[in-house]
């Protein structure tokens, strides 16, 4: 019989997706699921987006170029310069989602076994690129008792050796909430450039900020143009998931044309959804501001009523919108499962995403999970409701 290669069989699981199966027998059975495992937002995309694919007129839908077209690349540099960042659009290249921006900078950076050092805990499917393009993850832990901030300077450098190509942080961090401050990506990129490494910054999340910090790029700073690569995309900021359409953003012009063959042998994103994604650069700044507050909402929401649950602790979300809790239970993801498949309050129940997944490090994370507060006001306090109730009787 034909073997799977051993690559394909060490990619982990998605922690976000793996209990899908269980979700979808709860549904089958008449129960209602509130899905708070996945960054999904429930807020409509931009009007202008939606009319442009609904009244799109085309003979012909041909190949785009495979870094994306010209036009979308200049209104990505006009959005960027509002943000500080002042590029051109020889500086980026389109991708399939975050995605594979993400599996390019890997596979454009690394050889098989060399190594990124990722603070965790860190969005689950960074593993999966690593994984995919023959690349180690390095874990530097963060802890929930400091709201994982980013760790000391100290052990990230324990941390680097001849094998060490780049370090990986997400600012807002997914599935923290964590906002890392100007101070903290100085700080570290001052460590990539010192020690001839690339850093990598996934900036997704970039608006979905909830305190008076601002946000920092990487990109900011002429000092580390050489050393900084910038994943960013439009699902989350625009609610635009479903469309794929994420970019690479980088002043090293030997890593994009590195990146570009890749593209090149990918053929092109796809053509419909750089319209999407394109009208909604477009769109009313209002439409973003509207966004941001109703997150701010919903994240005081969530925090008023995970304090009323005993003897948990959760992360206080700065920015994007997640929190990582942490359970009176040795198995968070039996917990999950329970909640799926035993529990429920007036045929309604919870889906969340047990965090060992989002971290690097063996045990790391099996008395936590993830949720996403990307449902509205009321939901969110249903759900947690029925997480301390289910709780109470899961441990009882």
């Amino acid at each position: 019989m034909p073997t799977i290669s051993k690559k394909g069989n060490n990619i982990p699981s998605s922690p976000i997706r793996k209990l899908v199966p269980y979700a979808d027998n709860a549904k089958q059975n008449g129960i209602d699921i509130l899905h708070l495992n996945i960054g999904q937002p429930d807020i409509k995309s931009p009007v202008e987006s939606i009319d442009a694919i609904k009244n799109i007129d085309l003979e012909l839908l041909k190949y785009e170029y495979s870094q994306g077209s010209y036009e979308f690349r200049k209104n990505l540099c006009a959005y960027y310069s509002i943000h500080n960042i002042d590029v051109s659009p020889d500086d980026i290249i389109t991708t399939v989602g975050a995605s594979e921006a993400l599996s390019f900078t890997m596979n454009s950076i690394c050889d098989p076994g060399d190594e990124v050092i990722i603070p965790e805990p860190f969005y689950a499917n960074y593993n999966g690129f690593a994984h995919a393009s023959d690349v180690k993850v390095i874990p530097v832990t963060s802890k929930i008792e400091d709201n994982f901030a980013l760790p000391s300077m100290e052990s990230f450098e324990k941390k680097i050796n001849k094998r060490t190509k780049a370090i990986l942080i997400c600012n807002p961090c997914n599935p923290t909430g964590y906002v890392y401050s100007k101070e903290e990506i100085i700080s570290i990129a001052n460590l990539a450039k010192k020690n001839d490494l690339f850093i990598v910054v996934d900036e997704v999340y970039r608006e979905f900020i909830y305190t008076d910090l601002k946000h920092y790029s990487i990109l900011e700073d002429k000092m580390f143009f050489d050393n900084a690569i910038l994943i960013d995309s439009t699902s989350k900021r625009y609610s635009l998931c479903g469309a794929r359409i994420g970019f690479i953003v980088s002043k090293n012009s030997d890593f994009i044309e590195t990146c570009l063959k890749f593209a090149l042998a990918r053929l092109s994103p796809p053509t419909i959804a750089l319209i999407a994604a394109n009208k909604a650069l477009k769109s009313d700044q209002k439409y973003i501001d509207d966004v941001i507050t109703e997150y701010g909402q919903r994240r005081k929401v969530l925090i008023s009523e995970l304090s009323k649950i005993n003897d948990i602790e959760f992360s206080n979300p700065m920015g994007a919108f997640y929190s990582i809790i942490k359970l009176p239970v040795k198995n968070a993801e039996d917990f999950a499962k329970f909640l799926l498949t035993d529990f429920s309050i007036n045929n309604e129940s919870v889906m969340v995403a047990p965090a060992s997944g989002f971290y690097s490090s063996e045990n790391n994370g099996e008395d936590e999970v993830r949720i996403a507060f990307v449902l509205n006001s009321e939901k969110i306090k249903r759900a947690i409701n029925i997480i301390n109730i289910g709780l109470k009787e899961y441990i009882g």
